[in-house]
């Protein structure tokens, strides 16, 4: 652990796709990192991704095997709360589940420091009410990761109400040594991206269903038209419905604007189980 100010060992509680990702970006960036999962194949599965990713950088010449090696040796892998004792910062990156967000804070908050940094890489969860939840709001703050982490060189910084200024300094630095662009977001329902993207892939729906044309034609007029590097209906299926369905709702609680409704056919289709890649079957059937 550092002096306060300074971050050597990061944490990173959960292991799936953003977890994964932000903790092999967070160890290639020379952080001891250690991750936690609820279990050990969760571990196993997480710790797996990350090396196959590792494996094709350096087949594709993007790193050598010594780069590769290393970020791997300062990985490690944990099924319990107790090894985060050592962390100087912590990432939050489990499901997007406000209750489940808060029962893990309260566990790590058991075992570490009195000035260790606490981050949620929450894409909807209103971030001054996750830091009311722990003995530390003045040393709380969101840092949201797009997906796929090692690729995507953007994160929001969020400030609630009660972060400190030595925090927000801190996490945006540290945001900047990982080789990303951080930008300050408000503490607002879709902070700065899914403010402006939630409502466009909504009303992209809409435009289907009212007869604006196929699928495939609404996705080829917003990449070629647009510039996009992908239609609206692939973006969906690659993000998740359910995930865009679930932050679609705490927005429009939140502002009470029709652009921020889910259409019924949303609903629909995440009731069903189309909920894109991730289950074979979106928009489009993979």
């Amino acid at each position: 652990m550092a002096d306060g100010t300074r971050t050597e060992v990061v944490g990173v509680l959960g292991c799936g796709l953003m977890g994964s990702g932000i903790a092999q970006v967070c160890a290639q960036a020379g952080y001891r990192t250690i991750v936690r999962e609820v279990d050990q194949a969760a571990v196993d599965t997480g710790l797996g991704r990350i090396e196959r990713f590792l494996a094709n950088g350096v087949t594709r010449g993007k790193l050598t095997t010594d780069e590769r090696d290393a970020t791997m040796g300062r990985l490690s892998g944990t099924t319990s709360f107790e090894p985060f004792a050592e962390a100087d910062l912590i990432i939050e990156a489990i499901v997007e589940n406000i209750d489940a967000k808060r029962a893990v804070f309260a566990a790590v908050e058991e075992v570490v420091g009195p000035d260790t940094v606490f981050c949620s890489n929450t894409s909807s969860v209103c971030i001054t009410e996750l830091a009311a939840a722990t003995r530390r709001p003045d040393k709380f703050i969101g840092l949201h990761f797009f997906s796929p982490v090692p690729i995507m060189s953007l994160v929001e910084v969020i400030r609630g109400l009660a972060t400190v200024d030595a925090t927000y300094q801190r996490v945006f630095q540290f945001a900047q040594s990982l080789g990303k662009q951080p930008v300050t977001a408000p503490d607002r329902p879709g902070f700065i991206v899914n403010r402006l993207l939630i409502p466009y892939l909504l009303s992209a729906i809409r435009a289907y269903e009212g007869g604006c044309g196929t699928l495939e034609d609404i996705d080829t007029a917003m990449t070629l038209g647009c510039g996009h590097p992908m239609g609206p209906f692939t973006l969906l299926d690659f993000v998740g419905l359910d995930t865009t369905y679930y932050i679609a709702n705490i927005m429009y609680e939140e502002f009470r604007d029709a652009a921020y409704a889910p259409p019924p056919s949303l609903k629909r289709m995440v009731l069903a189980g189309r909920l894109g890649r991730k289950s074979g079957h979106g928009f489009y059937a993979y």
